[in-house]
């Protein structure tokens, strides 16, 4: 998997990758460049066997301040219809691609993470935050509606309709507490241990069956437009799949000799 970016930062160690947006002195804004980067990178993360677990840190205290004021919403009030079309489902495909990119999603929140940044933390699989967090859904701030970038599809979905709705007509910060307390974020941590933190997760998530996490996270987006019938018999489908691999046959004679599996995702 690619790390030698230009419009963000990536780490790849240990089959874990750390990404990052790198423009600290204003709050890590995002740019056209930044999300199209990010896009694309996510698209393939897909067909990379060298990362198992993907970190989305902070960076200089902030994890990120939405779109750029001045290098994304000032060019927007001087689009016509077809660009700016082009430009809302650039921003739509990359949750898309963090959705459907077949590897668990942490994201590690330290203070501002507001409009765009505020949806990739909400597209992320697991959500840890110090708190000292804000997180809001600006776009009514700006004259816009709260239904983008899957907004009102997937923060109802995270902490409920009513809650998704405040946030999402008024724009107001949610604190850390409340995002805790509303399962946004799984749990709160200290400033200075949040990348330690995220990176003790991962290799959690890691260390166990990948192939059969990438089975929960591709089960987990599309049993969204499913019903119950159908959700069982794609689930019964999923597990018949994931009992063929060596994982599952590695974990059997594991128990049987009371020893601890050692997963290699296959």
């Amino acid at each position: 998997m690619r790390s030698d970016v230009t419009h963000f930062i990536c780490d790849i160690t240990d089959r874990i990758a750390t990404v990052r947006l790198d423009r600290p002195e204003r709050k890590n804004p995002l740019t056209f460049e930044s999300y199209a980067e990010m896009r694309d990178w996510f698209r393939d993360l897909v067909y990379a066997d060298d990362v198992d677990v993907v970190i989305f840190g902070s960076n200089g205290g902030n994890f990120s301040s939405g779109g750029d004021v001045h290098d994304i919403i000032g060019p927007l009030t001087r689009m016509n219809m077809k660009e700016l079309l082009r430009f809302t489902r650039m921003t739509g495909d990359l949750v898309k691609a963090i959705v459907n990119c077949g590897k668990p999603v942490i994201a590690a929140v330290d203070g501002i993470c507001v409009g765009a940044g505020a949806i990739i933390a909400m597209a992320s699989d697991l959500r840890l935050a110090t708190p000292e967090a804000k997180t809001a859904f600006l776009f009514t701030r700006v004259g816009l509606a709260g239904c983008d970038m899957g907004a009102c599809a997937i923060l109802p979905r995270v902490i409920g309709q009513t809650r998704a709705a405040e946030l999402l007509y008024t724009g107001r910060s949610m604190s850390a507490d409340e995002g805790e307390r509303w399962g946004f974020f799984n749990r709160l941590v200290a400033g200075d241990a949040l990348e330690d933190e995220a990176m003790k997760l991962a290799r959690q998530i890691q260390a166990g069956p990948n192939f059969a996490h990438m089975m929960t996270k591709t089960m987990l987006a599309q049993e969204w437009s499913m019903s119950i019938e159908q959700a069982i018999e794609a689930e019964a489908q999923a597990q018949a799949i994931c009992m063929q691999t060596g994982d599952f046959e590695r974990a059997y004679k594991a128990f049987v000799a009371k020893e601890r599996p050692v997963f290699e995702g296959d």
